[in-house]
């Protein structure tokens, strides 16, 4: 009989301590692991809009949160099962106020991951690598014929011609960015507009003249003076810029992204000035698991 009650009791204790283990199972959180983000080159993206990760995970983006400021580095915490599975990290812009659960189309950064980390780059965006380019000076837009003789007050994209012709060698971009080209005046950056094609006129033109421009993007600078800025422009020794902004635009001067930049010496048309490469303007970064 004492028996029967020492093993009726064992019973009972191994029930309980089974059902205790059942129960402590169906209520442990998941793991979580940090990630660390340590970007450079970034620029902050204002009021509305902000960064978001996002890493790959059987083919499927996974948010890792949101951040705006750019003082790196910063851990995220995300779930451990799916960031040993995740393959690649991808660096979004998005809305501040977003209802859209899956990434923009303005990625910015991506790498894949090799063990515990991932080297970022642009390359989703292009490669600029090998980009170059020319410029002329030339004010076609105040001409009703004949040359005016102030071609200083304008910069166009190509070789001056009739009709003048592109000459970038710049890659296509995704859908999510578009190029944007800029002279920096006395006050600031100014846009010459922006454009996709580089054998078509621009789709702005708010300082040129009345007259119809060249089949390529550019822009004189003749009307509707910024404050601080004085027209005519005289583009000689001016800096001049060719950006990739995102669709749609955090600000209206140039993001982050230059890669090309060249200075307009003092010779107008047929003379060319030569663009350079400005690939320390891309951000670069990595991410650790």
């Amino acid at each position: 009989m004492i028996k029967k009650m020492i093993f009726g009791m064992l019973a009972i204790g191994l029930l309980a301590t089974s059902c205790s283990s059942d129960d402590d199972g169906a209520t442990t959180p998941q793991s979580t692991s940090d990630l660390v983000l340590n970007l450079n080159g970034l620029e902050a993206l204002g009021d509305d809009f902000v960064y978001e990760g996002w890493i790959i995970v059987n083919g499927n983006p996974v948010s890792t949160g949101t951040f705006s400021s750019i003082d790196f580095p910063q851990s995220f915490t995300v779930n451990t099962e799916q960031l040993n599975l995740a393959t690649q990290f991808v660096l979004s812009i998005e809305p501040a106020i977003d209802l859209d659960p899956l990434p923009a189309e303005t990625k910015i950064l991506a790498g894949d991951f090799v063990d515990a980390s991932a080297t970022l780059n642009t390359n989703l965006v292009g490669d600029f690598s090998v980009a170059s380019g020319a410029f002329f000076l030339r004010t076609p837009t105040d001409e009703t014929g004949t040359n005016n003789g102030n071609d200083q007050y304008g910069v166009w994209f190509g070789n001056p011609g009739m009709p003048p012709t592109a000459n970038f060698t710049l890659p296509v971009l995704p859908e999510g960015w578009i190029y944007e080209g800029w002279v920096v005046g006395d006050s600031g950056p100014l846009t010459t507009g922006t454009f996709l094609d580089f054998d078509t006129a621009d789709n702005l033109a708010p300082f040129s003249g009345a007259s119809a421009g060249p089949p390529i993007p550019g822009e004189d600078f003749f009307n509707n003076a910024p404050v601080g800025e004085s027209f005519p422009l005289d583009i000689r020794n001016r800096t001049i810029v060719i950006s990739v902004e995102p669709v749609p635009d955090n600000s209206p001067a140039p993001f982050t992204l230059k890669p090309l930049l060249g200075v307009a010496g003092t010779e107008i048309a047929p003379e060319t000035h030569d663009f350079n490469l400005n690939l320390g303007s891309l951000p670069t970064g990595t991410v650790t698991r």
